[in-house]
């Protein structure tokens, strides 16, 4: 127990496991899926059928590597009964896939939800037609770190949350994922979206968003800086600062968030982002209302590979009936891919012209 009360260990940084899980099918063969979706998987012990890539070389290079089957075609991965699809596609990629699946399938789509907003629509269109229980792999929300803010804000620790800002400067590997070195929209499409959808689930929806996103003169990535406000009127300020190309050594790097309440506040650092894909250990502590100092949290485990656990033990849950609700699903993350779009426009308009001097 800590000074006023406040003991840490009460906060929640799981999800609860599936009693009968099903059987995993993913879609795609990249980094992602050695890197977090395989290791959340096994250290949870969910099955996973095997994978389907259509470079055949590349899905039986991984296969082999977890044990397991790599799948030839895209109709004979999604004939496996009972299981849970596992999209980790390219955006572009998304709604072929989803088509090919069994009517009422359960699936959980990569981020983002489409290369752009009309792609999200097309997405949910095509699984309200095919019945598809269907959520978007938005794991930042399932990192202990975050379930553990979320249900601090839900305590009242903080009392009122009124300020909420994201910070960082770090250097990005983007040459980790070939296909964004020619995408049109990275930054916030694929990094930021994360930050954007988890403001959205502690904070609700913004009025609006005004930012600016450009990349770097160094190299022709097309976007790794972005400045961005949202509107949640006069009470509430929410900032985000990201510049990826902050490559001086990692003294002065960061990647942080700061949530000030009107009675308390909350620091965290995503460790992850910091010399990715190894990372540093993430960091949460809270001040909270009534004590004198900041308290430690500590984490029952990291962004990578809990996250994936916690996201996937919902899906397995909401499909078994052991769960209400279907987190992220695609109706919700439309509104954040809707979010996304807004600050593109954003970004494209012109800014406030300033008067000359007379």
């Amino acid at each position: 127990m800590t000074e006023g009360g406040f003991d840490p260990a009460l906060l929640v940084q799981s999800w609860p496991t599936p009693s009968k899980p099903r059987p995993i099918v993913t879609f795609g063969a990249g980094s992602i899926v050695g890197d977090a979706h395989f290791p959340a998987y096994r250290k949870a012990g969910f099955p996973i059928a095997g994978l389907y890539d259509p470079d055949q070389a590349k899905a039986k290079t991984l296969a082999d590597k977890w044990g397991m089957t790599a799948f030839r075609s895209v109709d004979e991965a999604a004939s496996v009964p009972d299981a849970i699809f596992d999209l980790a596609t390219p955006p572009g990629r998304h709604a072929e896939i989803l088509k090919a699946l069994p009517d009422a399938a359960v699936a959980l789509i990569q981020k983002p939800m489409g290369n752009y907003l009309g792609e999200a629509t097309e997405i949910l269109e095509i699984c309200r037609a095919k019945n598809l229980k269907a959520a978007v792999n938005f794991q930042l929300r399932f990192a202990p770190m975050m379930l553990a803010l979320k249900d601090a804000i839900a305590r009242g620790w903080l009392g009122e949350v009124v300020d909420f800002d994201a910070w960082l400067a770090l250097a990005t590997p983007w040459e980790l994922w070939e296909f964004l070195l020619k995408a049109p929209r990275v930054e916030i499409a694929m990094h930021s979206i994360h930050y954007l959808d988890l403001i959205r689930q502690l904070l609700g929806d913004p009025k609006g968003v005004h930012a600016k996103t450009l990349g770097h003169p160094n190299h022709k990535v097309a976007q790794t800086r972005t400045s961005a406000i949202l509107d949640y009127g006069d009470t509430m300020r929410c900032a985000l600062s990201i510049n990826h190309d902050h490559k001086f050594g990692r003294r002065h790097q960061a990647c942080e968030f700061r949530i000030c309440g009107t009675e308390g506040a909350a620091y965290l650092k995503l460790g992850l982002n910091l010399d990715y894909p190894r990372g540093e250990p993430d960091i949460l502590e809270i001040h909270p209302k009534g004590a004198t100092d900041w308290i430690a949290v500590p984490l029952a485990g990291e962004w990578f590979p809990d996250a994936f656990v916690g996201r996937m033990a919902n899906v397995q849950r909401f499909a078994s009936g052991e769960d209400d609700e279907l987190v992220s699903s695609v109706e919700d993350a439309w509104s954040t891919m809707a979010l996304v779009e807004a600050a593109y426009r954003s970004s494209a308009a012109p800014a406030t012209p300033i008067a000359e001097r007379p």
